[in-house]
């Protein structure tokens, strides 16, 4: 009996383990599969002036020259968006 409760548990472990993925997709959706066009683009923009908002923080006291040449780029297309 107790042999065999135990390969029960092994067997439910091993099938919960190879269907992980369709468990978490089943009983906890992804949030953003439901967005509207408004929604996704009201994201991004949130996104990009928080990185807009890093940059010109980074900036500091000293001016554009405390950032990287890499930093710099990234502004100036955030920026022109």
């Amino acid at each position: 009996m107790s042999g065999v409760l135990i390969l029960g548990i092994i067997v439910v472990a091993v099938l919960v383990f190879v269907n992980r993925v369709w468990i978490k997709n089943r009983f906890f959706p992804d949030q953003h599969r439901n967005y509207t066009i408004d929604d996704q683009f009201n994201s991004d923009k949130r996104e990009r002036e928080k990185e807009i908002d890093r940059l010109l923080s980074k900036m500091g006291k000293n001016g554009i020259s405390d950032l990287s040449p890499k930093d710099r780029k990234r502004l100036d297309e955030l920026s022109k968006m």
